[in-house]
């Protein structure tokens, strides 16, 4: 048992695995071997590999202390899509139920993740993530109200132009991305430019062209500012919190002499 807690408790020897598991599965996405029998097997211990280490957790923190921690529980998840390949390669016959899927491998790459545990050896990566965590939360509203903008220009769009650009407008899902795509300012002159030859006068080519003008301003530039704008603000909003507090130390002192002088005046 011993053995197996130095193996399978060590974060190296997990982290080697990890990526050497990752590279397998990199390996079979290629076309001339993704019906390597050498692979398959590989792959198919280190299914059995994080099975092992799993078990090993549960054996030495308890089921309910595994699970406290989110970590194990992404690996937890990570291990239960994989096991549907064991059971085929075990008992095909049997198992036949269970759909053969290249997506289980994929599902398996997402334990590189676990990498991002040795973050917290990066000076400061601590406010960091209090700084996105507190970045996201006061951008949820703001996130909510541009992609309510957005959909409400991809309704007018695909009413006004469905019929002659049905490929970008020609429903509110096509329509949705299209002006998505215009929101990020990538490629936005393309699309009206599209339209040029299928207007029936100028006055409806410029209105066109003013029309969709108006979308990058107002969702490209003002409403995609406004965002990363408060999510910056928000992410470095602690870098003052040294000077605040050494203010708030100079101003107790300043108090404190005043009381001082006061005192000896009396």
């Amino acid at each position: 048992m011993k053995v197996l807690n130095h193996i399978f408790l060590s974060d190296k020897i997990i982290l080697s695995a990890i990526v050497i598991n990752a590279i397998c599965i990199t390996w079979m996405a290629f076309p001339d071997y993704r019906e390597s029998g050498l692979l398959h097997h590989i792959d198919h211990f280190f299914i059995w590999f994080f099975l092992i280490e799993m078990l090993v957790k549960w054996k030495e923190l308890g089921i309910k202390k595994y699970f406290d921690d989110g970590w194990n529980v992404f690996d937890f998840f990570l291990v239960a899509v994989s096991v549907p390949s064991i059971l085929l390669n075990i008992a095909p016959n049997i198992f036949s139920f269970i759909p053969q899927t290249s997506l289980l491998l994929v599902f398996r790459m997402f334990r590189l993740l676990r990498m991002f545990r040795f973050l917290r050896f990066i000076p400061n990566m601590e406010h960091l993530l209090k700084g996105v965590g507190r970045a996201m939360k006061a951008s949820v509203f703001v996130f909510l109200g541009l992609m309510f903008l957005n959909f409400m220009f991809a309704l007018f769009t695909c009413h006004l132009f469905g019929g002659i650009a049905p490929e970008q407008f020609g429903d509110p899902l096509k329509s949705t991305y299209s002006i998505f795509q215009m929101f990020t300012v990538e490629g936005w002159y393309e699309m009206p430019s599209a339209l040029d030859d299928k207007m029936s006068s100028p006055y409806t080519l410029w209105a066109m062209r003013i029309y969709f003008v108006m979308i990058v301003l107002i969702g490209g530039i003002l409403g995609m500012s406004l965002v990363n704008a408060i999510f910056v603000d928000e992410m470095t909003m602690d870098n003052n919190d040294g000077i605040e507090n050494k203010i708030d130390d100079l101003q107790q002192q300043i108090a404190e002499l005043k009381e001082l002088l006061i005192d000896k005046k009396k």
